[in-house]
């Protein structure tokens, strides 16, 4: 059990050098971290057209989806340069579920039901600070075999364990409001 604790350990110091070595070549991920936004409305664009189109029958709308489609394309090869499997596939849909999230939580908060949009927006930002280790490569997959249950627990007041070491390192290197 404590070479288990040990190996984790040695697994959380090694993701901090990884931050503290992108620091060191002043990485601003400003831009990307906009992009990112953008690829998640594109996708949003994507679903519209697509219900759109069902809706009227019209099939010029599916002509539109396919142009947002090559452009979120376009853009997400900007974020993601290299990928292995179905990280590309995978990334695109952890970005769809942050934006679908964010925007239930907004209409909970509209509603005035601020614990229920909180907890979404929660994991919202566990499933866009995964996009995020996964394509800058500060997690290695292999490693990972399951998220504590715990993790997902409404009721827990600050996550820790692996998603919550995660957040922590995106939010150090993930800065919008860097200039």
């Amino acid at each position: 059990m404590n070479n288990m604790n040990n190996n984790k350990e040695q697994k959380i110091q090694e993701l901090l050098e990884k931050v503290a070595e992108s620091k060191k070549g002043k990485l601003d991920l400003s831009s990307d971290q906009d992009l990112s936004i953008a690829i998640m409305n594109l996708i949003s664009i994507e679903e519209h057209f697509f219900f759109t189109g069902a809706k009227t029958g019209k099939s010029e709308y599916y002509d539109l989806l396919n142009q947002a489609r090559e452009i979120r394309k376009e853009l997400l090869k900007k974020i993601i340069k290299e990928y292995e499997g179905e990280v590309w596939c995978i990334s695109k849909h952890l970005l769809a579920a942050t934006m679908r999230l964010i925007e239930v939580g907004t209409k909970y908060l509209g509603k005035g039901e601020k614990k229920e949009a909180e907890d979404l927006f929660t994991k919202a930002y566990e499933l866009y600070s995964l996009f995020w280790g996964l394509n800058l490569k500060l997690l290695n997959v292999s490693d990972v075999k399951k998220i504590d249950d715990n993790q997902l627990n409404v009721h827990d007041k600050q996550k820790s364990g692996f998603m919550g070491k995660l957040g922590d390192l995106v939010k150090k290197i993930v800065d919008c409001c860097i200039e």
